[in-house]
């Protein structure tokens, strides 16, 4: 593919992006998807013959996305105290969630969204649970797992915090932070010896 046409399938799928986060997979349109874009419809229908292609190079692509970003973290995690991975982990969740907005409209709507919902937390939960054995050596694969599943839903309240979707209150979020901190400064201490 030309640059030109990479180019355009990336704006396309910006704009199926941003308007299956606000209207929903099955309210968006391809039309609509076009217009966005500034394409013609023809040029959508050239790079994708319908809606569920387009939902699949994005789900493809937010995947992607979650690999590369849990990859780094787990480089980085050698150099970070267990506060400052918790800082780093709702950093991530905060940077992260723009650039994958519109997996969850696609993991409510698709008939296969079990299936994405898992392929997701399966990246989510072995990216967090690498970066915690980085962080501290001695921790065993398991109990890394049932750390990161707290982490994971830990980042999902805060991100229900910050979108207003869950109760909250000015500094909500700030207490959540916090405990996050004491929480892996906490169960990563002991295991912290061990090789690093």
């Amino acid at each position: 593919m030309r640059a030109a046409g990479r180019q355009r399938v990336e704006e396309l799928l910006a704009a199926a992006s941003d308007l299956m986060a606000e209207r929903g997979y099955e309210a968006t349109t391809m039309a609509e998807i076009a217009l966005r874009a500034g394409a013609k419809i023809g040029s959508l229908y050239r790079f994708f013959p319908n809606k569920e292609a387009v939902a699949d190079a994005l789900v493809q692509r937010h995947i992607a996305i979650l690999e590369e970003e849990y990859a780094a973290l787990a480089q980085r995690a050698a150099t970070l105290s267990p506060e400052a991975l918790a800082d780093v982990l709702i950093e991530l969740l905060v940077t992260l969630h723009p650039r994958v907005k519109s997996l969850s409209a696609l993991m409510e709507a698709r008939t296969d969204r079990m299936e994405i919902r898992n392929r997701a937390r399966g990246h989510a939960l072995a990216g967090i649970a690498a970066a915690l054995r980085v962080c501290a050596p001695g921790l065993d694969e398991t109990l890394a797992r049932d750390i990161a599943a707290v982490v994971l839903n830990t980042m999902k309240i805060l991100r229900g915090m910050i979108t207003k979707d869950a109760p909250t209150t000015p500094g909500a979020p700030d207490e959540l932070r916090r405990m996050n901190r004491l929480y892996l400064s906490d169960r990563l201490a002991p295991f912290r010896g061990h090789g690093g």
